[in-house]
């Protein structure tokens, strides 16, 4: 692997850290409705595990409330169990055509605790980041010693990594960040 391409690498494994962060913050509930909710949700459908945005329409009448509509309604039972399964912390309610799930408004305690669950969150994404740095910087160092760069490259690429690494950190709390204020602002 070159340095160019190794550089390239790098910058991509950190936009995926980041991709991954915004995941991961799409999990936690911020007491408004997303449909980002239900994206884990699978169900089992005619035997084989499906997920749920391939076999119903996903839709946020108001701003509490999704509405899972599914395409085929033989699959309203196995739809209504999967979400009761999957654990998401709200209640499906069934009315033999729709799917209607209520999200309840958050208490302080519960904004707090998603709150410290965003920085842990933060926290891992961050540890990420620096190991993939980390990883280009002792690729660096092995081009010098295998006498691919001189030692000015060295420090320019290192630089490089540096900087890539600060804009990852930066744009991770600023995810981070924006997450914090949807829980305790809505």
């Amino acid at each position: 692997m070159t340095i160019k391409e190794m550089m390239n690498d790098t910058k991509q494994r950190m936009q995926k850290s980041e991709q991954a962060l915004r995941n991961e913050l799409a999990q936690i509930r911020a007491g408004v409705a997303n449909a980002s909710l239900l994206s884990g949700v699978t169900v089992e459908y005619y035997g084989a595990p499906t997920p749920l945005n391939q076999i119903a329409s996903i839709t946020i009448p108001e701003a509490r409330m999704l509405l899972v509509t599914p395409y085929d309604k033989t699959a309203l039972a196995n739809i209504d169990r999967a979400i009761q399964m999957a654990n998401l912390g709200v209640q499906p309610t069934n009315d033999g055509d729709k799917i209607r799930i209520v999200i309840p408004a958050l208490t302080k305690e519960r904004r707090a605790d998603l709150t410290k669950e965003v920085g842990k969150d933060l926290e891992q994404a961050k540890i990420a980041v620096r190991n993939i740095r980390r990883d280009a910087n002792d690729a660096i160092k092995k081009a010098e010693k295998d006498n691919e760069i001189t030692e000015d490259d060295v420090r320019t690429y290192e630089k490089e990594v540096q900087e890539l690494t600060d804009k990852a950190v930066t744009t991770l709390e600023k995810i981070a960040a924006e997450k914090e204020d949807e829980i305790m602002n809505h």
